[in-house]
């Protein structure tokens, strides 16, 4: 029997987004749903505008049209710090850490900033032993508590961007966005790293952008192929490579 009770709200919804910079769409007409617990990969050539979508969720950028929502709340008029108060975090193809601080002190700053706490000018991040014992709890999910108290300088490349995923999971997402984790790594750090997302909870939906094809492609059960801003191709692993538009404009067939 169909009942209402039985539908389930998206973890992110998008219709007809679009986003053009100097006349040129980088994200035109964009329409997607990602469901709760998914695992959605979005692939394309260099500028097919998959990073341009991502900020576009976040509220990184404005579009110029479309709608954005966030478990059944329309989000494109928020700002960054309101979404991420709604369950979003993410990460950046470029890693952005602060070399000069400890894992522990990067792991508690992205606490901080969901916290109220974040208002209390007079008191030393320090002080709160709470965010430090979560940090380090946090650190262990992706195999680097044994490294808390090292500086950001001194961890491997490998190790920086498992820090970066270890931020947005302890501000206790309900919807991932990880743009290009395995960039940069070596054959035995993308097995780490993709060990890692891989078992990240289900009660966790994750939005990947990859290059690394045969390693991505393992991570997603959906996947959606954008190309010059525009979505060409959606749906199970099989049915995007089979589809001769994958191939032609991604794969270099044809």
């Amino acid at each position: 029997m169909d009942t209402l009770e039985n539908e389930v709200t998206p973890a992110l919804q998008i219709g007809a987004l679009r986003k053009a910079f100097g006349g040129l769409p980088a994200t035109d007409n964009v329409s997607l749903e990602v469901m709760p617990g998914e695992r959605r990969l979005i692939i394309g050539p260099n500028g097919a505008g998959k990073t341009t979508l991502f900020n576009l969720i976040t509220g990184d950028l404005a579009p110029d049209a479309g709608t954005i929502r966030l478990f059944g709340e329309e989000v494109s008029r928020l700002r960054p710090h309101r979404r991420a108060h709604r369950g979003l975090a993410r990460t950046y193809q470029i890693i952005t850490l602060f070399p000069n601080d400890t894992l522990e002190h990067n792991i508690a700053l992205s606490q901080l900033g969901l916290s109220r706490r974040r208002w209390n000018t007079f008191r030393a991040l320090t002080d709160y032993a709470d965010l430090y014992g979560e940090a380090r709890r946090v650190l262990g999910r992706v195999g680097l508590e044994h490294l808390a108290r090292r500086h950001i300088s001194e961890v491997s490349y490998g190790e920086k961007r498992r820090v970066e995923i270890a931020m947005a999971l302890a501000q206790n997402p309900r919807l991932l966005l990880l743009d290009e984790p395995l960039a940069g790594l070596s054959r035995e750090e993308r097995v780490g790293v993709t060990q890692l997302i891989a078992g990240i909870t289900r009660e966790v939906t994750v939005l990947l952008i990859e290059h690394d094809m045969d390693t991505a492609l393992d991570l997603a059960e959906r996947i959606t192929v954008l190309h010059y801003g525009s979505v060409i191709v959606e749906g199970t692993r099989a049915e995007v490579v089979a589809d001769p538009k994958t191939r032609e404009v991604y794969l270099g067939d044809g």
